[in-house]
């Protein structure tokens, strides 16, 4: 497969201007936190942790936006929910605690976008907005669409991207005045999550017939590679490309049950580890509030 995803080019397959943009994303993100911070009226340096979780999603957003992934992706809907798990379900994360607080707050601050977000990061608000979108976007026709035009494309992923992001908040929470849930609270929004998510897969799964042209049919899958692959070197290929299947080892359905599958593990897996950090800090923190406190004439001693 290697060899003939190769026949459409160095920029398709390894996308060198998106390369550009997410490095000068790392180094805005280093300067900024780092040598240049007190010019923006910042507060402490990035922990390590938060660094690492930084770099690693860039890392991520390159792999799935810019690297080969992104081409298979308009080949095969397995690579494509590989890629939207990871972009969506993911990278979010890393973003949010990847960033100092004293950023997000100048961010989420901002005169425009604090009443949006306050809005938007109410728990059932949130829930409806990322999933609706998230299976609306996979409606046969609205996922044809998206395929359609690099401006369709883009808009509509950025959306539902901003509507990932806003999921996370009330959960991650970034600033403590967006943690107004109690934890037991957040396990019922996750677990809300999942289960608003699996119509979706389940439908991809358990379809009997490929579902989305834009991996069926020759002229409307070769419109939808053009959004990856540049137009003269479409044109000029020396190899007469018949469809999905010359990439596959599967038939097209295949390819569909498995993208289905696939999206639903990555999903179940991101919330099964918040779920879990989630709870633990909760358990920790009931531990501690459980331990009888020193008396007083203890420390008086002391």
């Amino acid at each position: 497969m290697w060899l003939e995803l190769e026949i459409f080019g160095f920029r398709a397959l390894w996308s060198p201007y998106f390369m550009v943009f997410v490095i000068s994303l790392a180094l805005a993100y280093f300067l900024i936190t780092g040598p240049f911070r007190h010019k923006f009226s910042g507060g402490e340096r990035p922990t390590a942790k938060q660094q690492i979780m930084f770099y690693s999603a860039m890392v991520l957003l390159y792999a799935v936006k810019g690297g080969p992934t992104d081409l298979l992706s308009h080949i095969m809907l397995t690579a494509h929910m590989i890629q939207m798990a990871i972009f969506y379900l993911v990278f979010p994360i890393l973003v949010i605690k990847g960033i100092p607080e004293w950023i997000w707050r100048k961010v989420l601050y901002a005169p425009i976008i604090k009443p949006v977000v306050q809005l938007l990061t109410k728990p059932i608000i949130s829930l409806l907005l990322f999933n609706g979108l998230f299976s609306f976007y996979h409606i046969p026709a609205v996922f044809n669409f998206a395929k359609s035009s690099q401006l369709a494309h883009t808009f509509i992923s950025l959306i539902i991207l901003f509507a990932a992001f806003m999921v996370w908040m009330p959960v991650l929470a970034p600033i403590k005045e967006l943690n107004r849930m109690r934890p037991l609270v957040k396990i019922f929004y996750i677990f809300a999550n999942g289960v608003l998510l699996t119509p979706a897969c389940a439908l991809i799964i358990f379809a009997d017939k490929p579902l989305f042209a834009t991996y069926t049919q020759d002229g409307a899958w070769l419109q939808a590679l053009a959004l990856c692959v540049p137009g003269d070197v479409l044109d000029g290929l020396a190899v007469q490309i018949s469809g999905p299947e010359m990439f596959s080892p599967m038939s097209i359905l295949e390819d569909q049950q498995l993208g289905g599958i696939i999206m639903k593990v990555i999903q179940e897996m991101t919330y099964g580890i918040i779920l879990g950090r989630v709870f633990f800090k909760w358990f920790s923190d009931e531990s501690v509030k459980k331990i009888d406190p020193v008396p007083a004439e203890l420390q008086h001693i002391q």
